[in-house]
This record gives C-alpha cells, structure tokens and sequence, in this order.
C-alpha cells in the first residue's frame, strides 16, 4: 500500500535520527574523555621535561598511568635509550569502533631527546563502543518491531479493504450479500454502515426501477382500457401457433366494435371508453370457463380472441356466449348494434398472413348479417375478398332501397352575426330494417369504388327530405367522401343537380375531410368553385392534422372549417394549443372563413374556446345528435332536436 511505503519512509528516516543523535552522544563522551586524559598526560609529562634515561623505563613509569596506542622516545644522545612501542596507525576488526576513530598525539621534548605518544582511552573506549552497539541493537530492534506490527495491521486493513471492495464490485450485479461485521470493525465501522446503507437504498431503486419497468411492459404490452394484450403481444402468438414445428390446433375469432366512432361522436370519447371496457368485461365473463383463451385488442375497434386446443363446434359454442352478451348489453346501450364476431379455426402449419385473411373475412360477412352476427369461416372459397364482396352486394342494395336515415347534431353559434347549420349524420340498414356499421360501410364503399353512388343517395335524399319539409329552416351539412369531391364527373352532376334547386343548394354546406383534399389542391379548389357557383358552401372537417393546413385554406378557401377534435381536449389547461388555435382562428377571420370546434365535451372546453373567439362549438357537452325522422309521402317528416 502507497500509505504503508510513506510509513515505513517516514520511520526509517525518525530512527536514522535517533542512531545519528546517539552516535554524537557517544562520541562526545569519547572526545571529552580523550581530553581529561590528554590534559592528565600534559601534567605528567611537564613534570619529567629534565628526564635523563632510558625510553623504556620512561614508557614503564608512564604507563602505570595511561594507556598508549604508539610510544616513541628518541635520545638525541644515545641511540640505546631511544624505546618504540605500539602502532602509529590503529587497526581494528570491529567495524562499530572505526566510527570513533579518535586520534590523541601528543610529542614532548625532553632533556635528551624527544618523546612522541599515540594516547588511548583505553577500556572507556571499548565500554562507550559496546554501549553504542546495544543503543544500536535497541533503536533498530524497536524499529524491526514497529516495522513487523504495522505490516501486520496494513494486512489485516488490506484484507479488510479487500473484504469491502468485494462487496462494493459485487453491487452492479445486485448481488447483496449481508455484511460480516467481525471483519469491518473498529475504523472501518463507518465504511460498513456507509456499504450496508448503499445496499439498502440501491436495493430500493432497483426495486422501485423494476416496479417502473413492469409498468411499462404492462403498458407496451397490456392495452390500457381493457386490460386485454396489445397487438404486438398478439402477433407474438399469432407467429407462435402458426409456426412450423407447432402441433397447436384452436380457433381464433375477430370482434368489431363498430359502433365506437357513433358513441365518440353521440356521446363523447369517456363514452367510447366505457363501450370497450364494458365490451372486454362482456368477452372476459363468457370465456370464464375457458381458462387458456388469449385476448387482444389489436386497433382502435379491433379484437382478437384465441382459444387453443377447442374444436370449431366447441369454439363456436363458446362465441355464441360473447353473441348473447352483446345482446343483452345492447338493450341498455341503446345502439342498433354492439359488435360482429368473424370466427375461423387453426390448425398445424397455418399461415398467419392467410389466417389473419380468413378471420378478417369473416368478420366483414357477420357485418352483412345483422346486429351483433357472428359468422363461421372454415376456408377462403379462392377470392380473398369474399367477405368484401359481400359488402359490395350489402352497398349496392342499400343505395337500390334508398336505405338511409339521418341523425341531425346542431352547431352552436358564438355570436349573434355569426351563421351556422345542423350536421347531418347518415345511417344505413338492411333489407331486414337493421341498421350497419356507418364507418365500415363508408369503408367499404371507398375500396369497391362505390363512394360516388352512397354521396349521391345522401345528397338526393337530403334534398328530396328539404324539398317535402319546407318548416325545415336553416342550414344543413352532408358528408361526402374526398374521392367523390375529386372526381369531375361527380363535381358534374352535382353542379347540375344543385343548379336545378338553387334555392336548396344555398341551405347546403358540404364538409369534406381535410387530409383527403389535400391530396389534389387542383381538384380541391374546382370542387369549391363549382360549389359556390350554385350557391352552396364547403366546410372543411378535421382541420390542422396536416402540415400544409395553411397554405391549403388560404388556397381554397372553405366557408367553414371545423377543427380537429384534438384540437379540443384539454384546450383550457394548454396554453401552447390556445396559442396555436388562436393563430387558425385569426388567419381564417381575415379571410372570412368560420371556424368551429368540435368534440367539445365539458364547461371547460366550451369557455375557453369562446374565450378565443370561436365562431362555432359542436361536441356532445353542446347538444347530442338526434334522429331525423322521416315519414311516408302523404306526411311531411319532423325534425326532432
């Protein structure tokens, strides 16, 4: 560890010290000793300066005294007294001893010649050095000692670091293991709370993160209003029962609730909600004795049952019970109709292309057959529009019969110059007096080119309706494809057929969708002209859902346009939408366009677009539509509102 080697640095360098201060201790001993005795020698030489004599009786009275290393007495007189004894140069094995190399000399002349002395300590020397030596061994065996213990604690800390990073490396992968206390103690109690606190909170996101992300997979793959699977979870078990290797056999049913666009448009879209709840309730209550059936709600009006391992009679037996529930909610929802069911069997190897045909194919014939029909499809009869054609007949009966009824939805004016009409809304029916899925048979009518002929029996019968009711006052709207709007021979006749009736053409505003018009401005603009050549008016519906909104009314110039019903909702809490709504509505009135809303559902919506300035409001909260009843030609029809 980086701290252990600073420590271990810093010791190194408190005990280098210590020797450096005891060995100048011990040696100033060694100095001041030297000195006494080179001072005793001073005295006692001085006193034999008149020595005459021999050298080694000198060096012998001399050294009862003191000790010498080297002792040289030189006579100038005679060479026989002349004594040499010692070394000049000391030599020493112990290495500790050579540290206190301590040099006393000392030369004396004397009366006859001179003396020269090398002084020694003696055995103070050698005690000061065998003192130094066991002040050595303690220094650096306290050293040796703090050295060993504290790399003993750096590696029980390592281990207890290690202990803590294991656990801390295991938290990406949520692996909480409990922490042992016995090895996070001491010091390390504080990292053993802060670990244990981190597990415990990370342990809470995660939890709170997968509450978050099952809330999510419920709502990628669990519809929200009915709680049956979404069509991605659908086409997940289509893919898996048609596969190659399955042995799955069962029946797979197609329910159409087509009468959400009406309730939406009667009743306001909390209205079309409950309808489809209370649709999936129904289905979940007559398949509660069939445990293993899949639901689905594929589209908007769309769902899709799957019962496994049921035979076609079993299965069928099984719809019947959803058919009846229908029935009696129809009694209280008070429509002609709740949903069609189209019913086809699966077996191994089935194709999902083909058997998604079959199933759609039966379903469009259930919606030939009346309210609430189911319809049993074992095989395509070798035309994929089977069921299709079957509406093509359905179509071509309505317009023969002239089966048409109307609804009637007023739009409320805002101010008192303002001008505004009554929406007519058409319903078909069979030969049987059951009235069809308005949406699927405009539908329908647009894939078998048949458009032409439905628009044409909805304006002669709203002229022929005005023509024998003249009490009927005011303005009427009719609904029109785009398809029709863009086709001259269609522009045509009705230019003809207006021109006849002028003064019902002016009672006449046609609304036509918006993103089918802007498909051909060129058509678009001739279609308005014609129009307002024979005196009636155009309006424009589900206004703003393009890009080119702007460019397209300023271009063609429309009497009307009714904004989309998004537009609407939630308005009164969105001031980026009521900036955007003021802006259309500011635009239009510099060319003399009106614009209504539609969809208006609550007291909030209806204020805040009066708020802005709407010219006309139109939505359930506003007035409901109504029938438009029609009598016999000795009897003029009522309206009633």
């Amino acid at each position: 560890m980086t701290s252990f080697r600073y420590y271990q640095l810093f010791l190194v360098s408190i005990f280098c010290v210590l020797t450096f201060i005891t060995y100048s201790i011990n040696r100033a001993d060694i100095e001041k000793n030297s000195e006494e005795v080179l001072a005793q020698y001073t005295t006692s030489i001085a006193a034999k300066s008149i020595w005459q004599g021999d050298g080694k009786d000198l060096y012998q009275d001399l050294d009862q005294q003191f000790s010498f290393q080297f002792f040289q007495y030189i006579d100038s007189n005679d060479s026989d007294n002349s004594y040499t004894k010692g070394q000049l140069l000391f030599k020493n094995d112990d290495i500790t001893s050579n540290f206190f190399d301590v040099d006393i000399p000392y030369t004396q002349s004397l009366t006859n010649g001179r003396l020269q002395v090398k002084l020694s300590i003696g055995n103070t020397f050698s005690e000061i050095v065998e003192q130094f030596k066991l002040q050595l061994m303690l220094i650096w065996g306290t050293f040796l000692f703090i050295s060993l213990f504290t790399l003993l604690l750096t590696y029980r800390q390592t281990k207890k670091i290690q202990y803590g990073a294991k656990i801390i490396e295991e938290l990406p992968s949520f692996t909480f293991h409990s922490i042992q206390k016995s090895k996070l103690k001491g010091e390390f109690k504080p990292l053993a709370a802060a670990i244990e606190s981190c597990q415990h909170d990370l342990k809470a996101e995660i939890d709170k993160l997968n509450e978050s992300n099952e809330k999510l997979s419920r709502a990628a793959f669990q519809d929200p209003i009915t709680g049956f699977g979404t069509r991605a979870k659908f086409t997940e078990k289509l893919n898996d029962i048609c596969s190659p290797n399955s042995q799955q056999f069962g029946v797979l049913a197609m329910v159409k609730a087509t009468e959400l666009g009406a309730i939406n448009q009667l009743h306001g879209r909390e209205a079309g909600d409950d309808y489809l709840t209370r649709i999936a309730n129904h289905i979940r209550k007559s398949l509660v004795k069939s445990p293993n059936a899949y639901c689905y709600r594929i589209s908007t009006a769309d769902f899709a049952l799957i019962l496994p391992d049921v035979t076609l009679k079993d299965g069928t037996s099984i719809i019947e019970q959803v058919k009846s529930a229908f029935d009696d909610y129809q009694q209280s929802l008070g429509t002609d109709s709740v949903a069609y069911i189209g019913l086809c069997p699966y077996l191994q190897d089935s194709d999902p292309v083909s058997l998604m045909t079959l199933a759609d194919t039966a379903v469009s014939i259930a919606q030939t057959l009346g309210p609430n029909s189911v319809h049993v499809l074992q095989k395509l009869t070798g035309d994929e529009l089977f069921g299709d054609s079957r509406w093509k007949v359905a179509i071509d009966d309505i317009v023969k019969r002239k089966a048409i009824k109307f609804y009637a939805q007023p739009i409320r004016p805002c101010r008192n110059d303002v001008e505004s009409y009554r929406e007519l809304l058409s319903r078909f029916y069979n030969d049987q007096g059951k009235f069809l899925p308005t949406a699927t048979v405009i539908a329908m009518a647009e894939r078998h080119g048949m458009s032409e002929e439905l628009d044409k029996l909805v304006i002669l019968k709203t002229l022929s309706m005005l023509n024998e009711t003249p009490s009927m006052s005011g303005l009427f709207g009719i609904n029109i494809s785009a398809s029709s709007a863009n086709q001259e021979n269609f522009v045509a006749w009705l230019k003809n057929v207006l021109g006849r009736q002028r003064h019902l053409a002016a009672r006449l505003v046609f609304e036509v969708n918006e993103s089918g018009m802007q498909t051909n401005l060129s058509a678009t603009y001739h279609f308005i002209n014609e129009v307002h050549s024979v005196g009636a008016r155009v309006s424009i519906e589900r206004f703003g859902l393009g890009f080119t909104s702007f460019k397209f009314f300023k271009d063609v110039r429309p009497d009307f346009i009714k904004l989309d019903g998004s537009y609407t909702q939630g308005i009164n809490s969105d001031s980026h939408n009521q900036f955007f709504v003021k802006m259309i509505i500011d635009i239009a009135r510099k060319l003399t366009i009106r614009v209504i809303a539609t969809g208006v559902e609550n007291q909030e919506e209806k204020l805040a677009m009066e708020h802005l300035l709407m010219d006309g409001l139109q939505g359930y909260y506003i007035a409901k539509p109504t029938p438009l009843l029609t009598v016999s030609n000795s009897e003029k029809p009522q309206l009633v509102l």
